[in-house]
């Protein structure tokens, strides 16, 4: 083979990478249509049954996946259309969990969800879980794309929930058990056929925020302490996976209605994470000053590890300068090769079921603007 056949194949495998994260990716959640808001409501009300209501969502979802499919993306996803939140619907199937009406709901800037909480009160599994048929239904309609199924981090159970201290009152029991029930998670949607799991997680991008840390401190958690415990029970629920399944993270500053909650760079975390997580690919918030440099990516010393930067924002419908984003990458590759960068908005269009501020035009113009800046990048 002469050297420039070699250099075509390198460039084509930059640019197409045989497995996730791709070149240009997604988070996961999508806008919700009119007709799934609709729905939802009708059978909240009574009007229509849970059977008709799915119904609706399949019809809707595979409409979304013909249209991801349909703008170039090699990773498609259910838009989470059957959940309301991003995490409480995932962690409320799990057994040992329960849901309930809090007082409050989660503070945003100038903005708070609506109230929900959920509670440990019993010991943790991963049986017969609803979500198994939502990603069994996206495998099917996938096609030859990539089914990407979204999850909450198993972190997010101990830093969004309650422990009742008659289901555990050792607080190692507790994350032993978290990682073994997360542990059968994982296999059981690689059985399903998944072979992209992504984990969602809040926690990292608060550890990175002094304000954050501090309200961590009043609750009478230590943040040092908890970084340490979380890395290892992640570490503890991935291991041993297939090796043929990529599993990824997505780290989030909060994404309600195009609001945020916690602001640093990710410094104070970046060595535990990307030099300690058995990780395969980081989706990294960068669309605002809130996330700070690339300077922590210097710890990025695997060849393996995929770096997706969300450069491109998804609380807004304008479309950044295609010049901007190239620029960025080219000084986060100062610190990481090019070779294992990524390009993806930097979080999901609709965190909960309320949305972001924007269109669903703008939305997929937002997706299809990140392929046309990857494909100019990675040519």
């Amino acid at each position: 083979m002469t050297q420039q056949a070699n250099q075509v194949i390198q460039q084509q495998s930059l640019l197409h990478r045989q497995k996730p994260p791709y070149r240009a990716d997604q988070v996961g959640s999508l806008l919700r249509s009119e007709r799934i808001k609709t729905a939802r409501s009708q059978k909240t009300a009574g009007d229509i049954s849970a059977e008709q209501l799915r119904l609706i969502e399949n019809e809707e979802i595979t409409r979304i996946v013909e249209k991801q499919k349909e703008i170039g993306l090699q990773a498609v996803t259910d838009g989470e259309f059957r959940r309301s939140w991003w995490h409480f619907d995932f962690l409320e199937g799990l057994d040992g969990v329960e849901s309930y009406e809090a007082d409050t709901g989660i503070q945003f800037q100038q903005q708070q969800t609506k109230a929900r909480a959920i509670k440990v009160t019993g010991k943790l599994d991963f049986t017969d879980h609803p979500m198994l048929e939502d990603y069994k239904f996206l495998h099917s309609i996938a096609g030859d794309h990539t089914a990407k199924m979204t999850i909450p981090s198993p972190s997010m159970l101990h830093f969004r929930g309650e422990i009742d201290e008659h289901a555990y009152r050792d607080q190692e029991a507790f994350f032993h058990d978290l990682a073994l029930t997360y542990k059968k998670a994982i296999q059981a949607f690689y059985d399903a056929g998944c072979r992209y799991l992504q984990l969602d997680d809040t926690s990292w991008a608060y550890f990175c925020s002094e304000e954050q840390k501090e309200q961590m401190r009043a609750r009478g958690l230590d943040p040092n302490e908890l970084t340490t415990l979380y890395a290892k029970m992640i570490n503890e629920a991935i291991a041993d996976r297939p090796n043929d399944l990529t599993i990824t993270m997505h780290i989030c500053r909060g994404n309600f209605r195009s609001t945020w909650i916690a602001s640093g760079g990710y410094e104070p975390v970046a060595e535990t994470l990307f030099a300690g997580l058995n990780i395969d690919g980081f989706f990294l918030e960068y669309d605002s000053d809130r996330a700070g440099g690339f300077e922590p990516l210097r710890f990025v010393q695997r060849p393996d590890l995929q770096v997706v930067l969300g450069l491109i924002t998804s609380k807004f419908g304008e479309l950044e300068n295609p010049e901007d984003i190239k620029r960025r990458i080219d000084e986060a590759s100062r610190f990481v090769d090019v070779n294992q960068l990524c390009l993806s908005p930097q979080c999901g269009f609709a965190s909960t079921e309320e949305g972001n501020l924007l269109t669903e035009d703008q939305q997929w113009a937002k997706l299809r603007h990140g392929i046309d800046i990857a494909q100019d990048v990675w040519k």
